[in-house]
């Protein structure tokens, strides 16, 4: 699409300016501009990219236009793009974009002849881009191109079926089939107690971590992770709900309870919630473990937790009673216009989900060596 976009452009428009937008800049140059320049260079196309100004000035022959890039990560983005004038403008994953954002880039093609180009990876049928711009193509006069994964060039087909095993429910629907389908039922369709749950945990260990959902009103959830041979083994785990004991406890309290659990383990971090201000500064005042705030993208968690599952990269000791508890009850809000899980049962779910984001999904992870953050390679 990038490439058609910028022959369309090169073709109708000279001395023109258009944008190129992605959820963030740096996501746009990393999926989008890192290799679409080279290989408009290999076609004869001159390319002059200023990145302190985020403009690339493209030329063909005797054409110049200047392609503007921008990051449409929330709502104030909209303010960045406004009052500019373009003959076109490429919205990269457009559904992750916020509506205000797209609508003031588009507001902005005012002159002749100018085209919206838009592409993204489906999401709920509530969505708004799929009910103003692919629910009313006639309206909009637009061209609608449907694929699924089997549909790029680029993949294999044990490439395919491999990431179509990984997939399941919802998540399958979207991202292979291509489909715009509500999620519904129980988050992680794929937990098997047979699978999943091992009466016994290995002999050895690589590494330990912790991650912490901290809760005063709301339940505590406290797990130990263990890697061994390429596979993360919750260990144990320490759940408190104030709410059905009627005992309420304070940080210190509960940092006692986190040193007692954590007692005979080479902890490298503890990965909780960047919001357990209180309790995260509590911690770091005794000064023994070091504390990285989760990633606590939801969405993005659930699908990682997903595939972690489908591949059987976690494991749980028999012993982790709320965990398995949880991954029977944590349900999809089937009530809700957007895509939203219910506010139940998702205490353990909430840890679990930031140590699958933080430390599985990142890119490094931490180790604790003298207070220093040591980063190192995971995957």
């Amino acid at each position: 699409m990038s490439l058609s976009f910028i022959f369309w452009a090169s073709s109708l428009f000279n001395n023109s300016s258009f944008a190129i937008c992605g959820k963030t800049i740096s996501s746009l140059s990393r999926n989008v501009i890192s290799s679409l320049l080279p290989y408009l260079s290999s076609l004869g196309f001159s390319c002059r990219f200023i990145s302190s100004k985020n403009i690339i000035h493209i030329s063909y022959k005797n054409i110049t236009n200047s392609f503007y890039l921008f990051g449409g990560k929330d709502e104030s983005s909209a303010s960045l793009i406004q009052g500019m004038t373009l003959s076109g403008v490429m919205l990269d994953e457009v559904a992750l974009m916020p509506r205000s954002f797209v609508e003031q880039a588009i507001a902005r093609c005012s002159i002749s002849n100018s085209k919206f180009w838009f592409n993204c990876n489906p999401q709920h049928p509530f969505h708004w881009f799929y009910l103003e711009w692919i629910k009313k193509l006639d309206q909009k006069k637009s061209l609608y191109l449907h694929f699924t994964m089997e549909d790029n060039p680029s993949l294999s087909s044990s490439i395919i079926k491999r990431y179509s095993s990984l997939y399941s429910g919802s998540f399958f629907d979207r991202f292979i089939l291509g489909k715009w389908t509500s999620s519904s039922g129980l988050v992680y369709p794929m937990f098997d107690p047979n699978l999943h749950v091992s009466p016994s945990l290995p002999s050895h260990f690589s590494k330990f971590f912790l991650s912490c959902d901290y809760g005063t009103v709301n339940p505590f959830s406290l797990g130990l992770w263990g890697e061994s041979s390429g596979v993360w083994f919750r260990i144990k785990e320490f759940y408190h709900d104030s709410s059905a004991s009627k005992i309420y406890k304070t940080d210190q309290q509960y940092y006692t309870d986190l040193e007692k659990f954590a007692y005979g383990y080479n902890i490298s971090s503890i990965i909780i919630d960047p919001s357990a201000s209180s309790f995260i500064q509590c911690i770091k005042q005794h000064g023994f473990f070091s504390v990285v705030p989760a990633d606590n993208n939801v969405y993005q968690g659930i699908q990682n937790v997903s595939e972690t599952l489908l591949s059987s990269s976690i494991k749980f000791h028999s012993s982790c009673l709320d965990s398995i508890r949880e991954f029977s009850l944590y349900s999809w809000n089937d009530k809700s216009s957007s895509d939203s899980v219910k506010k139940a049962f998702d205490h353990a779910m909430d840890d679990i989900r930031y140590f699958v984001n933080t430390i599985i999904f990142s890119k490094q992870h931490y180790s604790n060596d003298n207070n220093f953050f040591v980063a190192s390679y995971l995957r």
